[in-house]
């Protein structure tokens, strides 16, 4: 049992002062507002919010930061350079570098990751000794690093989608592919959960996944989350009109995969039916703004998806940026560009949407609440950034440098300002710099 005391705390009805957060065997056992610190406290400066969720996550894309903007360019361009990391990947270097991003993570505050994995087979398609090899080494990163992980194990059937139909894989591509739903089926049920990783299911996107195929993918995925890219480009948009004579969203809902357990990452270009669609199945919108700006993909619905009663959360996807309060913040800044109106989202919504576990399978995480997982993250009110700065809106104000320390599950993972790997900076280095020297 460990105590932890906090000058402040975002509890679910509030900002609470002066509480003392009690841990046992990794659960919150009691949370006491208004109580002096005592001697066995561990104190946790700032304000402390739960953990937050990252929900959409591709480690290996950490490689590309700084590497795509010479010469500008479009999404397809950026893609090309995606597959160059990709062709480097063995089992053995994707778990350095997957423990050093999943570290930088934590470092940020997040202790729970949905990470959309398709680098499955070895270059070419074969397959290793392990066909879960690629994820077998996500999963121990994750341990390592101490954050929970969902591994999205993800479909990738075709190489795009045009108005003739979908096209055959590229060289790249071919790793990324069982062959077949029903081979990616089979695949999928050798892995399982375990008390820090939860099994959860991805439809590529419609552009790799054909519509007669969405149904083997839901029926091997019985009551795990289920993600998927959508509409992410108009490009992607306007082929699947074109073949399918409807959009992404109502394609999927015909495939019968919108339900409340699916997630569309992105659904940044969505008509008033599509949103009513996810509207309609209790489904979540996944946003990553960060990563959404670097591609020039455009600013998603937020605010028509939530009115209309879509759960919205966030991730960092191609970790142009791993810092959920500028994703949280950019939630709120986007729809001010748009609309010119300000408030579109309370701070009680931005921390809704940056702990929202539950939907990458963990509903027993997110709260500062007795029998959740005890996760908390200290955030300082004194730095540069949140000096003056109300408990309540510090996601409005904080970066990821201002997380001190993180709990998760009870373990003590960063303290002040440390990660129990040691220099994050210096695993990233060495993973990233290694990973292109063994071109």
């Amino acid at each position: 049992m460990t105590t932890y005391w906090a000058e402040h705390a975002l509890l679910p009805e509030g900002v609470a002062y002066n509480v003392r957060l009690t841990e046992a065997e990794g659960r919150w056992s009691a949370i006491e507002p208004a109580v002096q610190r005592g001697d066995a406290d561990v104190s946790l400066g700032g304000v402390v919010l739960p953990g937050l969720a990252n929900c959409h996550s591709h480690a290996f894309h950490r490689a590309l930061r700084g590497r795509t903007h010479g010469d500008g360019g479009t999404f397809w361009t950026w893609r090309e350079r995606m597959y160059a990391v990709s062709r480097r990947l063995t089992p053995k270097n994707y778990r350095t570098l997957a423990r050093a991003v999943f570290a930088e993570m934590v470092m940020a505050g997040m202790t729970s990751v949905g990470e959309f994995h398709y680098v499955h087979h070895r270059p070419g398609g074969a397959a290793y000794d392990d066909p879960n090899a690629m994820g077998e080494a996500l999963r121990e990163a994750a341990r390592e690093a101490g954050i929970r992980l969902t591994l999205l194990d993800t479909c990738y059937l075709h190489g795009g989608l045009t108005a003739e139909g979908h096209t055959p894989l590229n060289e790249d591509q071919q790793r990324f592919s069982d062959g077949s739903a029903a081979a990616w089926a089979a695949r999928h049920a050798l892995l399982a959960d375990d008390e820090a990783t939860r099994i959860g299911a991805a439809i590529h996107s419609v552009r790799a996944v054909a519509r007669d195929e969405v149904g083997e993918v839901l029926a091997a995925s019985d009551g795990q989350p289920v993600h998927a890219h959508l509409s992410e480009q108009p490009a992607e948009n306007e082929a699947c009109e074109a073949f399918y004579g409807r959009s992404p969203v109502a394609l999927l809902d015909d495939a019968g995969a919108l339900t409340s357990r699916f997630s569309a990452v992105h659904a940044t270009h969505l008509s008033d039916d599509d949103i009513a669609l996810l509207a309609d199945a209790n489904a979540v919108a996944c946003f990553c703004p960060t990563t959404e700006r670097d591609l020039a993909d455009g600013i998603g619905p937020a605010r028509a998806l939530a009115d209309a009663g879509v759960r919205v959360s966030l991730g960092s996807d191609q970790h142009a940026v791993v810092d959920t309060f500028e994703d949280a913040r950019a939630l709120e800044m986007h729809e001010r560009l748009v609309t010119n109106d300000r408030g579109r989202f309370s701070p009680e919504e931005l921390l809704d949407a940056a702990t929202r576990h539950d939907t990458i399978g963990w509903p027993d995480a997110g709260r500062l609440e007795v029998g959740m997982r005890a996760d908390a993250v200290a955030v300082r009110l004194d730095s540069r950034r949140t000096a003056g700065c109300l408990p309540e809106q510090v996601l409005l104000a904080a970066t990821a440098e201002d997380v001190t320390d993180v709990v998760a599950d009870g373990a003590h993972v960063v303290t002040a300002g440390r990660h129990r790997l040691g220099d994050v900076g210096a695993l990233l280095t060495e993973a990233i710099t290694t990973l292109w020297e063994d071109a």
